[in-house]
């Protein structure tokens, strides 16, 4: 090996022992071959424990099926973002999301990595945030406060598909039985769930919402669940979203991102009416109506083993479907006319209306945001116009450039470019401008969103300029 090979070596060596990260790897045969301090320090031993030792014997409670790595050797795929939790050599309670990934030569296996990210300081520091403001609410507040912000009369729309749902929603609302809404990102597929519960008989009782999407499996069930004190390092007792909803409605969007074991004890819940806290045998019953929502189709989702199909069929006892904007283009002068309204309040400025080109214009827009997409649009062109009416001129660049009339036009760069300052936009606007929130939820690192935020935000500026 060459001088240059061997201070390579090195300084690749250093990387993976000082990263954050815990790496494990191993050859084809499951022998470890490296190991780095942060892996052993998650799983409570020393390295020279691990190191050259195959992993039954260095893990004895695994076994081929539990082995990601070892399911990334026997598969030739990878796994990503696999949470886990487990009790390390020191009774501390680890939790974990990992991808591991076959090392191959050719189309040879020869052996896999793992790279473990440690969020258990993460999540305690969650729960106790969690338990200080249970303690901090008062229950006065909460009895008269049902967690809610829309009503059924805040559903605008004059399309008979759209009002055919407003229908629905008051026979959901009659009785108890869950419910599953489908409707495409921007729908307004809260909006919906919230008047059914403001409809219903539990009006007066708590309505909470959870995405499933937002957070590790071991997280997110000790959140659905609860907790008992002692049930690992640092738990705390601590009611879930079942007790804290008790005679109310549980919402949960985006199911099709709940694991599916989670998704088994979900379902054993809505079975049995009971639920029992992380840690602890004694069953609490809890009179809950769970409503779930997904963005994608539920047959795509059956399809792609996605969802549970018996919690499927639990679950849309009644079943909403949301028009999505492009199918009720009669919608949107009214909607238009609502934002134009509400910012008008909030930025101070005294903008009259649509012109009638732009009402045109939007009208031919098949807005894949759908509602969600609007709003942000008529938000960027209340920030450009002052008062009078909003011209075309007023609206987004990367709208004014799409020609809806041939989705094949334009250089494969452009179209893409486009679509990923959508995607940004959507992402800052559903994380209300959190940088760092919007980074994570695109998946990517938040220097790289800094810089294209700087890069398209900067071009939409200079066209408008350019324009005016």
């Amino acid at each position: 090996m060459s001088l240059a090979d061997q201070t390579r070596e090195k300084i690749i060596q250093h990387i993976l022992e000082t990263i954050d990260e815990g790496i494990h790897a191993v050859d084809e045969k499951g022998m470890t071959v490296f190991y780095n301090e942060i892996a052993a320090y998650h799983d409570g031993l020393k390295p020279e424990e691990v190191l050259g030792k195959h992993l039954f014997d260095a893990f004895p409670s695994l076994s081929e099926e539990t082995s990601t790595l070892l399911k990334a050797i026997r598969t030739k795929k990878p796994i990503y973002h696999h949470s886990q939790t487990y009790i390390n050599v020191k009774g501390e309670k680890i939790e974990t999301v990992n991808t591991s990934l076959p090392i191959l030569s050719g189309n040879t296996v020869i052996g896999a990595v793992e790279i473990a990210k440690d969020f258990s300081a993460i999540k305690q520091l969650t729960e106790r945030l969690a338990d200080l403001q249970s303690r901090i609410s008062s229950p006065v507040k909460a009895k008269a406060v049902n967690g809610t912000v829309y009503r059924l009369e805040d559903i605008m729309t004059v399309s008979s598909n759209l009002l055919r749902v407003k229908e629905l929603i008051k026979k959901a609302a009659r009785t108890s039985s869950n419910l599953l809404v489908y409707g495409e990102t921007g729908t307004g597929k809260e909006l919906v769930v919230q008047a059914v519960h403001n409809e219903s008989a539990r009006r007066q009782s708590p309505f909470i919402a959870q995405n499933c999407a937002a957070l590790p499996e071991a997280l997110l069930e000790s959140l659905l669940f609860g907790t008992v004190k002692g049930s690992y390092t640092g738990a705390a007792d601590r009611a879930g979203l079942f007790e804290l909803s008790h005679g109310g409605t549980l919402f949960l969007d985006e199911l099709q991102s709940m694991p599916l074991n989670l998704q088994a004890k979900l379902l054993r819940v809505i079975d049995d009416g009971a639920i029992r806290r992380i840690g602890s045998s004694r069953a609490i019953n809890v009179d809950v109506r769970v409503v779930a929502a997904m963005n994608i189709p539920p047959e795509q989702c059956l399809k792609e083993h996605k969802i549970r199909e018996d919690l499927y069929f639990r679950l849309n006892v009644f079943g909403l479907s949301l028009p999505p904007l492009r199918e009720r283009p009669a919608d949107i002068p009214l909607l238009a006319a609502a934002f134009i309204k509400k910012y008008n309040q909030e930025f101070g400025k005294r903008v009259s209306g649509l012109s009638k080109e732009t009402e045109s214009l939007l009208g031919k827009k098949r807005w894949r945001g759908n509602v969600r997409e609007l709003k942000h649009c008529l938000e960027f062109a209340m920030n450009m116009c002052d008062e009078g009416q909003i011209l075309p001129s007023h609206l987004p660049p990367y709208l004014m450039n799409e020609d809806e009339s041939d989705e094949r036009g334009g250089s494969l760069q452009s179209r893409l470019s486009k679509y990923e300052c959508k995607l940004i936009l959507d992402a800052m606007e559903q994380t209300d401008g959190n940088v760092m929130k919007a980074a994570k939820l695109l998946g990517i690192p938040r220097q790289t969103l800094q810089y294209k935020l700087k890069k398209y935000l900067s071009d939409q500026y200079s066209a408008v300029e350019s324009k005016g």
